[in-house]
């Protein structure tokens, strides 16, 4: 992260907080360029910047060993590549603090190689906060997987004992849904504050089979920790049921696109009716929940169709197989 990293911290550098109100903890996950010393250097010249040196234990370790390091009353995980518009933490910190929010979500953009610095609508009228339960957000909206875009009040998170998985992809999937299910102020700003940079580079976009297959195993496992949350929202809740459809619908998400991803992957074809199985008995296959409100389109609606029906799905995934390595 050599390239991205002083960008990074430059940005949450630049928010118009006294160093006193806020520290930043840099994970250093045993990398191999200059990232390290990047970090010693704002270590050494900013006494709030803090850095943690550790052997390599993925992403969801690393958020760990941050997380329990940190002392602040909220806590903002921000991936090295990414970075912030400047002056927006202190709009977000107000009102978390002032509304005593659990959660508070936000907006992000995409962005390549043109910067954004600066928000879209920082200095514009802002729509008063609609505070609810997480039950009630997730019955209410399409929620976002990653943990870059909400501040979350760190004894919340400490009471609930929730903390990343290790080892595995999907971490902040999982971790994002179990401490929704669980916050009781929660609410979303329509204020952009995030910036997620698009690196062909990213582990997401790693193509290595080694990785490319370990994601897919992941997904898995994501699609099964959903059924252990599912059952533990309490059906006298009033969003319950619109709650547990979009959780249905996000975690038949994780077996649509693990399938997409088998279809470009060596995985043995012999392998998915095994998977298949597995799904079924947690309900997460068939994809009877996956198309609607928060996933639709033609794309959508063909692969679901395929994939629903298990004789076509081995000759369809041989198929797209031999035309894909043709045209490599």
């Amino acid at each position: 992260m050599e390239l991205y990293l002083q960008e990074c911290v430059d940005s949450l550098l630049n928010q118009e907080l006294n160093t006193s109100e806020y520290e930043i903890i840099i994970v250093n996950d045993e990398s191999k360029d200059n990232t390290l010393k990047i970090a010693l250097d704002y270590s050494k010249e900013n006494g709030h910047v803090k850095v943690i040196d550790k052997k390599n234990a993925g992403v969801g370790a690393a958020r760990n060993s941050g997380f329990d390091l940190a002392q602040g009353d909220y806590i903002y995980f921000l991936d090295p590549d990414d970075y912030l518009a400047e002056n927006t933490l202190p709009v977000l910190l107000k009102l978390a603090i002032d509304n005593d929010l659990d959660i508070l979500t936000f907006k992000t953009k995409s962005v390549v190689e043109k910067k954004y610095p600066v928000s879209d609508n920082l200095g514009d009228q802002l729509a008063p906060l609609t505070i609810e339960d997480g039950i009630s957000y997730i019955a209410h909206r399409k929620h976002q997987n990653e943990i870059w875009w909400y501040l979350i009040k760190r004894d919340f998170i400490k009471n609930t004992g929730i903390r990343f998985i290790e080892g595995k992809w999907m971490e902040d999937a999982i971790l994002t849904a179990e401490l929704f299910c669980q916050a009781k102020r929660m609410a979303h700003l329509n204020l952009d504050v995030h910036r997620y940079r698009i690196l062909p580079t990213s582990a997401m976009r790693n193509k290595s089979p080694e990785h490319y297959n370990k994601v897919i195993y992941d997904n898995a496992n994501a699609a099964h920790a959903f059924d252990k949350l599912i059952v533990t929202i309490p059906s006298n809740h009033p969003n319950a049921e619109a709650c547990i459809n979009r959780l249905k619908t996000r975690q038949q998400s994780f077996v649509f696109f693990l399938m997409v991803r088998l279809m470009k992957s060596d995985i043995s074809v012999s392998e998915i009716p095994a998977m298949l199985s597995d799904f079924e008995k947690i309900d997460a296959y068939p994809l009877k929940k996956f198309i609607g409100e928060d996933y639709h389109g033609i794309g959508y609606s063909c692969l679901v169709f395929v994939f629903n029906r298990k004789p076509l799905i081995n000759p369809f995934i041989k198929m797209f197989r031999s035309f894909y390595t043709l045209t490599q």
